[in-house]
């Protein structure tokens, strides 16, 4: 019954797929999802090249099912991913709209699924021409970098638009069978899912930090901030966002310069590589040069909170549905659950029409 144009293409049994969040989609997780039957991405934008390669084949080990591998198409270390994910046979790539044409042509050629995410129906249009094969759509409700379009109005848009050429997968405030039954009957052929995929079992996310978000039953508390890069991105509001909420716009870059600079060191890429890679970003995504800088001051805050385990030092990139989830399931049970409920209210439906 679940069976749709992206269980074919992506080889997985139910049309779910569980998004790669940075330090979060680690092999563990990715595993757990492509066991239960969805599908999961590996998190490549926030990692040197050596370590993706060891975390795609500890994948390999914990799973025989297809999964995929995130990354940016202008990060540094962007040809040494894409050749990693042609070497291993990974079946997709996820990425931002920001185009890497001939990263697109090698990956199609290699057979790899391009599956990138968007936010407009336009971004959408110019995403299949540039080549993909799918494409996600976050709707405003989705974590992190987000638009201002609420998904059951951005769905249908981009359905119409692209639909008939290629899946469509929606994104941004799911969790349950109701949703994805949603996501169908507006023409979708699945959904994406992170922070419920955050919030289960086999999350790496330290407790002290999965308890912040446990602990929002507001989903109102889960805000758009531009105070990270200038960009919007939806998280829960904690000790540090307040605090960079109020801060000026230079104490603002002087924090972003200090954990660009760490994020160089982290991921081994150069001042140059950094550089490029936030002109790329400008010329690509609509962005300006100083928001590009910016945006690596992103990965080192977040590392505070999912990785240290400190919720309080770093931020907490949330969907608005975190406000409405209480407790921790295994990747399995999740992807069970929404099943059998989204079987069961289709047989409902059938009845009803009867």
């Amino acid at each position: 019954m679940l069976e749709t144009r992206l269980t074919e293409l992506l080889g997985c049994k139910y049309p779910i797929v569980q998004t790669a969040m940075g330090w979060v989609a680690d092999p563990r997780l990715v595993a757990g999802s492509c066991n239960a039957g969805g599908f999961g991405f590996l998190a490549g934008a926030t990692i040197p090249a050596n370590e993706m390669e060891r975390d795609i084949l500890r994948v390999r080990e914990l799973t025989d099912r297809p999964f995929g591998v995130n990354f940016h198409m202008y990060q540094p270390n962007a040809a040494d991913i894409v050749d990693l994910v042609i070497r291993h046979g990974v079946r997709a790539v996820s990425y931002s709209r920001s185009p890497g044409p001939e990263f697109i042509r090698k990956l199609k050629e290699a057979g790899v699924v391009c599956m990138p995410t968007v936010g407009l129906p336009k971004h959408a249009i110019k995403a299949v021409e540039l080549g993909a094969d799918v494409v996600t759509v976050q709707g405003g409700e989705g974590g992190g970098h987000t638009g201002a379009v609420p998904t059951t109005l951005l769905i249908p848009q981009v359905v119409d638009a692209v639909g008939d050429k290629v899946p469509v997968v929606a994104a941004g405030g799911f969790k349950d069978g109701r949703g994805l039954l949603a996501a169908l009957s507006w023409g979708a052929d699945g959904i994406a899912m992170g922070t419920r995929f955050l919030m289960t079992e086999e999350s790496p996310v330290p407790r002290e930090t999965l308890q912040r978000y446990i602990d929002c039953k507001n989903p109102g508390e889960i805000i758009v901030s531009r105070a990270m890069d200038g960009l919007p991105q939806r998280m829960i509001m904690n000790e540090l966002l307040a605090e960079l909420e109020k801060a000026g716009a230079l104490k603002k870059f002087i924090i972003a310069l200090r954990n660009g600079l760490r994020f160089r060191r982290h991921t081994g890429a150069s001042l140059l590589q950094l550089l490029q890679s936030a002109w790329q970003m400008h010329k690509d995504a609509d962005i300006t040069t100083a928001q590009a800088i910016m945006s690596a001051n992103a990965p080192m805050i977040i590392q505070k909170a999912m990785v240290d385990g400190e919720p309080a030092s770093g931020v907490l990139p949330s969907g608005q549905v975190a406000g409405v989830i209480d407790e921790l399931l295994s990747c399995e049970d999740l992807i069970n659950s929404i099943v059998t409920e989204a079987e069961q209210r289709l047989a409902l439906l059938a009845q009803r029409a009867v």
